[in-house]
């Protein structure tokens, strides 16, 4: 809640507060944004390899404790705030001011990075069977998406009509209370700390095929020694035949010991197993961020009036995906998933609602390649008067209602699977997952943008000249072949298992 309130008006605070132009703006407020949306990877890495959950989330709450303090010092203090700008002048902050902007954005980055999943992986750490851990990441993205539109809208509100200080020291103060909360909480809670570096292990495991690979190849001997009654009391399982040339990684002797375990190999060998499933959600998620983007230059042109006197933010359209998806969570746990396992004699895995999300998102995406359509006809028809027809903006609620419930469906999906499949040592690398996919699929979007403005007509800078009707067709196209393609993924994965 507090860093959503904090960086949704990023962009208008430096603008107004220290004098930068709207595109400097715009490039930090980016910068930022994608710093934040893959540090929960390097929160994951370290919770899973040094410190445990526990450590990482309490360390990352008081460092974003302390960047909120810094932040509502540089909105309070005019010190530290470059000479409003005036008629003819206009002063643009110095290094030092800058240096403490910057230092309370990396500190509330570093929050982000080991909040928002290891708390996540804490919780579910908190339970033993899978239908608990499923109805707690349930209920957790609930709170996430409730955080996220209390944090865009009330914060926010609060920051354009109280003012920036008191806007920013209510993010201290939630975040306050968040991190007393969970310090009470301590002698309460399950533990689990790191018993080695997994990563390591992972490491050793390819240096070591890659090794007996020149000196040895593993005889029938070797497999039968490997399942004999001395080796199973060490070993939790035997090797499987997939991706079987890691297997000489566990044959190798140094001192008559193996060089790697069973289980690191076996625990490598699921990795790459669910590196094309992680693939799935990259794509899906880049399409998502398409349409986010091109949503809100949708709102600029069309008509945001709700009664006379209130005007819709064209930013806050897509709040409309977080509201949805928060209620849609709420009732598929509640009632759907409750009905879907009264019949089928038992819940929905988590592939079967990842992939009930990816039709979803293609039909959103259908659905805003029509609207587009019909928005562009009635631009084009002039009323007698000559006065160009607007459509409200009102009519783009119902595609991103469609992605919300998508989201509800896939998103929790997509966290479920991978704590329940990824190795156990790498549980908060597991849910941090769903960050990295759409930090990276952010990023495509990008690159997907520019390409389509360089080789098609369909983007241009007047919106109303463009074709974002044929952009939503061809992310319709994407989403129906990539649900195809996840289809694919899941049916290779479950033969792999």
């Amino acid at each position: 809640m507090a860093v959503n309130g904090m960086l949704s008006n990023l962009a208008v605070y430096l603008i107004q507060q220290y004098n930068m132009g709207s595109i400097q703006a715009t490039q930090v407020f980016n910068i930022v944004n994608g710093c934040i949306s893959l540090a929960p990877i390097l929160g994951a890495i370290i919770s899973d390899s040094w410190l445990g959950c526990y450590s990482v989330v309490a360390a990352a709450t008081a460092a974003c404790l302390l960047g909120m303090i810094l932040a509502t010092l540089t909105s309070a203090l005019p010190s530290l705030r470059p000479v409003p700008c005036s008629l003819t002048t206009c002063e643009a902050a110095t290094t030092g001011q800058l240096s403490v902007l910057y230092i309370a954005m990396t500190l509330m980055a570093m929050g982000i990075g080991g909040t928002r999943y290891n708390t996540g992986t804490m919780g579910a750490n908190q339970f033993d069977s899978n239908n608990d851990q499923a109805m707690f990441f349930n209920w957790f993205f609930v709170a996430t998406y409730l955080a996220s539109i209390i944090g865009h809208t009330g914060i926010v509100y609060i920051q354009d009509n109280a003012g920036w200080p008191w806007g920013f020291g209510l993010c201290g103060v939630v975040t306050g209370i968040g991190l007393w909360l969970f310090l009470h909480g301590t002698f309460y809670f399950r533990h689990t700390r790191p018993q080695e570096n997994p990563f390591m292990g992972f490491m050793r495991v390819l240096v070591s095929a890659i090794k007996s690979s020149k000196t040895m190849q593993p005889s029938e001997s070797v497999y039968q020694r490997l399942e004999s009654g001395v080796d199973k009391q060490t070993r939790a399982r035997v090797l499987t035949d997939s991706f079987s040339f890691l297997n000489r990684a566990a044959f190798m002797i140094s001192k008559g010991r193996y060089g790697c375990t069973v289980d690191q190999v076996e625990d490598l060998k699921t990795l790459i197993r669910l590196a094309p499933l992680v693939s799935t959600f990259l794509l899906l998620s880049t399409s998502i961020s398409i349409q986010n983007s091109l949503t809100t230059l949708q709102a600029l042109v069309m008509d945001r009036h709700i009664g006379p006197n209130f005007l819709i933010p064209a930013g806050s359209v897509t709040v409309f995906v977080l509201i949805t998806a928060s209620l849609a969570i709420t009732i598929l746990d509640t009632a759907v998933y409750q009905v879907w396992q009264r019949i089928v004699r038992q819940a929905p895995t988590p592939l079967q609602r990842i992939g009930i999300g990816h039709l979803i998102n293609a039909l959103a995406m259908a659905w805003s390649a029509l609207l587009e359509s019909s928005r562009l006809k009635t631009m084009s028809s002039h009323q007698q008067d000559g006065a160009r027809r607007t459509m409200s903006v009102l009519w783009v609620v119902p595609p991103l209602v469609l992605i919300g419930v998508g989201e509800a469906f896939h998103f929790p999906g997509q966290v479920a699977l991978f704590y329940q499949q990824f190795p156990a040592s790498l549980a908060s690398t597991a849910t941090s997952m769903a960050a990295l996919t759409a930090g990276l699929g952010y990023y495509l979007s990008t690159a997907t943008i520019a390409m389509l403005r360089r080789f098609t007509g369909w983007l241009e800078d007047d919106i109303d000249q463009s074709r974002l009707d044929n952009v939503y067709w061809m992310l319709a196209v994407m989403a129906i072949l990539n649900f195809g393609y996840f289809l694919l993924c899941a049916n290779s994965y479950k033969k792999q298992q």
